[in-house]
């Protein structure tokens, strides 16, 4: 039995924002204050969450953020000249919409309206078209907290065989796309969906497997082979015991002991989508003193 190491993303976030300290001050000697602002419409409880402690860690590095809060209600047009106004704020070197959005917004359409230069989501189809050819401008924030903490803790992916299950253009598609770059990764990527057919052999014969497919601990110790590094995206509130628990996409129990190594749920990729953020912001800022 193997002595599994926990990849916490806890230590891996604070890791990046040490790294931060000197590239924030040259930028504020220069004037420059990187700036978010972010979009949340709506009640949701989840969605609340996430934007607080996503703008509460901009506030403690010093940054400017500036929550803009919208009813449900709010008219698609309205969403979308607010974000135009955004554009034009030179303030703002990032805008961040937070998903989902209410039912009669057309999701594509806010993205779009977005400028690509302040997208540091990394959702605008300029951005993802600079990744698919390997030129990346803003990289989606949780594949680039995975690739970020695979190199942090000395997870090396060169010439492996990384397994990606899940093809959302949020986390799949893009962490396959850089765990393929000879500049990151120069892995060999499987990637693989709810379509594939009999998914075991191909997370069998993985070194990393990434599970983001959104199915409370569908991952367990038969679909991996012994040493694997198990990348868990998963977020899933569930009911065990009588009370409400957060597990990932990997059953987490079961595979200790066969896994080199895991990232917790809590407390693993989620902490590093938020430090991605901060950098993507900061990116941003710098790249306006280029242009």
């Amino acid at each position: 039995m193997l002595d599994t190491k926990i990849l916490s993303g806890i230590e891996a976030s604070h890791a990046l924002y040490d790294s931060l300290h000197d590239r924030i001050h040259t930028l504020k000697e220069k004037g420059i204050t990187p700036g978010l602002a972010a979009i949340l419409v709506g009640e949701d409880p989840a969605s609340q969450i996430y934007v607080r402690n996503k703008t509460k860690r901009f506030d403690a590095l010093g940054l400017k953020s500036d929550l803009y809060r919208l009813e449900d209600s709010v008219s698609q047009k309205e969403l979308l000249d607010l974000i135009a106004k955004i554009n034009a704020d030179d303030s703002f070197h990032g805008i961040l919409v937070q998903l989902p959005l209410p039912k009669h917004i057309d999701s594509d359409k806010v993205i779009h309206a977005i400028d690509p230069k302040k997208d540091v989501d990394g959702f605008h189809p300029e951005n993802a078209g600079l990744l698919s050819i390997g030129r990346p401008r803003f990289v989606p924030c949780t594949p680039k907290g995975i690739m970020f903490m695979l190199k942090h803790f000395d997870v090396d992916l060169n010439g492996k065989h990384v397994v990606v299950v899940g093809r959302s253009n949020i986390v799949g598609r893009p962490v396959s796309v850089l765990s393929s770059l000879k500049s990151l990764g120069n892995a060999t990527v499987t990637l693989c969906h709810s379509g594939t057919s009999d998914l075991k052999h191909f997370t069998q014969q993985a070194d990393v497997v990434v599970a983001a497919m959104g199915s409370p601990e569908f991952l367990d110790a038969s679909f991996i082979k012994e040493g694997a590094c198990l990348v868990d995206v998963g977020i899933n509130r569930i009911e065990r015991d009588g009370k409400s628990v957060i597990v990932g996409d990997v059953n987490q129990p079961s595979v200790t002991g066969k896994a080199s190594s895991l990232t917790p749920v809590p407390r693993g990729v989620g902490p590093m989508t938020i430090a991605m953020l901060v950098e993507n912001t900061i990116v941003s800022a710098e790249l306006l003193l280029l242009n």
